[in-house]
């Protein structure tokens, strides 16, 4: 499988489109005014110190002071006792007994600055890889409690060993292998091991030389990312359409990733990069609810808060020798093209598929084996436990690791509200004559205006002329009317004149 990764770079964002044999497979995004600042490592000045509080204020260079409380600041735990056992035993020293006005301090930003109030900071240091999470300050080789309990020791013994190996020079740190790392061959491991002792000993150095109040670390941008994330064997080129970043990778990939400098290319064409695999197109797809196949069915793809349907139907695709033929050549083409779309889309969470309903046994077979052998591609970890459920359902799950593309790119719709449907005008006109009668045994104004959009307008005056008319016989007051183009359609005011 032939893979390429296209790079579309802006000041205000960047894209990046992961193609495998000329078809879209994966989209990321990344916004610059979006980009936070948990995770960054700061050198750090102490302004003031609130014993009353057990809290600090910390000039880290920004707009407002940082925030430091006295349960964020590092204490290093007794001879052989992990971090988390020293902070249950060991009693808290107040806060003035440990930092004090003037003192230059290493910190990371633990919460984004929200309002009036300035980003929360840690004195416990954790450098985020692929596979493992580093914490230069402890000794602790830990795994994530979401791996099944059976394989955490295995994966506790193997990252000890390698840590182990991997120390020269007094590096010392301990790691915690996360989620996606469950399924990591040995070389992934020591990989991440490196980079990032080799991460925190620049930052060490930095530390050394900087002077306070300066940033020593940031999260890697999403540019970053991809030569640490996305590259793999099968990838063959990796092209960036901007001179100045494509420099900035480079040198990235020097220090860091060595083996994947070979495939980086500067993209010189005239035409967009995005535009050479349509990629524009498969994004405005990526964002509707219906998804075309080529044989002719279609797929209906619903998120929402609990999970995500998506229901295979046959359209116009007839088939060539029977209907049971036909249904089973659509869900085969369906089966690749939904685990397309999960990657395209980044959904995560509860899946359920309703593929069309198979008779013959081994035609659902052979689409639940096309459907595992599709997810299997799939970089985020996806489980499928069963099969076809009672009600002719597929159920799975993806695990959630950013949000979804519906969801960086669009908001709920302002006329709906995020209902996907609106009401009829006929509708409204009933819930606007509803409300008069109501306004009218409860308030004597001199007249009732109406304030709606130009067609519940043009309805009332038209069809619904006669009710109108009845009604303001009824109540004893004129009703006028006042068409604003600006309103939605379901939105109206009654004004009392």
């Amino acid at each position: 499988m032939q893979q390429d990764i296209l790079i579309n770079w802006s000041p205000q964002e960047t894209r990046v489109a992961v193609v495998e044999n000329g078809v879209v497979q994966e989209l990321h995004v990344e916004r610059t005014l979006e980009r936070g600042l948990v995770g960054n490592v700061y050198l750090g000045k102490v302004s003031r110190v609130l014993p009353g509080m057990q809290s600090a204020f910390i000039d880290i260079g920004l707009e407002r002071a940082a925030f430091l409380h006295v349960a964020d600041v590092w204490q290093r735990p007794p001879e052989g006792e992990s971090l988390s056992a020293a902070r249950q035993s060991q009693p808290v020293v107040p806060i003035e007994k440990q930092v004090f006005e003037g003192q230059s301090i290493l910190v990371q930003v633990i919460k984004d600055p929200i309002g009036t109030k300035g980003a929360r900071l840690s004195t416990q240091i954790s450098i985020a890889g692929r596979l493992l999470v580093f914490l230069p300050q402890d000794d602790h080789i830990g795994v994530s409690q979401k791996i099944p309990a059976a394989e955490r020791d295995a994966l506790r013994t193997r990252l000890q060993a390698l840590a182990s190996a991997g120390l020269n020079g007094g590096a010392t740190g301990g790691f915690i292998v996360r989620t996606n790392g469950e399924d990591s061959t040995d070389d992934e491991l020591a990989d991440d091991i490196r980079y990032l002792r080799k991460t925190w000993a620049r930052i060490r150095e930095s530390s050394l030389n900087k002077p306070a109040r300066s940033l020593l670390h940031q999260d890697l941008s999403l540019l970053q990312r991809v030569l640490r994330d996305l590259v793999g064997e099968s990838t063959q080129t990796i092209r960036l359409d901007s001179r100045e970043q494509f420099e900035v990778l480079q040198a990235f990939g020097r220090e860091y990733t060595p083996a994947a400098l070979p495939k980086l290319q500067h993209y010189r064409g005239e035409r967009p990069i995005f535009d050479l695999y349509a990629i524009d197109e498969e994004i405005a797809r990526a964002l509707g609810r219906r998804v075309d196949l080529k044989s002719g069915g279609y797929l209906v793809v619903d998120q929402t808060e609990a999970l995500t349907t998506i229901d295979v139907n046959t359209g116009g695709f007839v088939g060539v020798r029977n209907f049971d033929d036909t249904i089973f050549r659509t869900n085969l083409e369906a089966a690749q093209a939904i685990a397309t779309q999960l990657r395209l889309r980044n959904l995560g969470g509860i899946v359920v598929v309703d593929f069309i309903d198979m008779v013959r046994e081994d035609h659902q077979d052979a689409v639940l084996s096309e459907f595992r052998k599709q997810l299997r591609r799939d970089r985020v970890k996806t489980m499928m436990p069963g099969g076809f459920s009672q009600l002719g359902l597929v159920e799975m799950t993806r695990k959630r690791t950013r949000e979804s593309l519906a969801h960086m790119l669009c908001e709920p719709c302002p006329q709906c509200q995020g209902k996907g449907v609106v009401k009829t005008p006929r509708t409204v006109c009933y819930d606007i004559l509803r409300e008069i009668l109501r306004e009218a045994r409860q308030f004597n104004p001199r007249e009732f205006r109406i304030v709606a959009a130009p067609a519940i307008v043009e309805l009332l005056l038209d069809e619904e002329s006669q009710h109108l008319a009845g009604l303001s016989d009824f109540i004893g007051k004129p009703i006028s009317l006042q068409a604003e183009t600006a309103i939605g359609q379901e939105h109206y005011d009654i004004v009392l004149l």
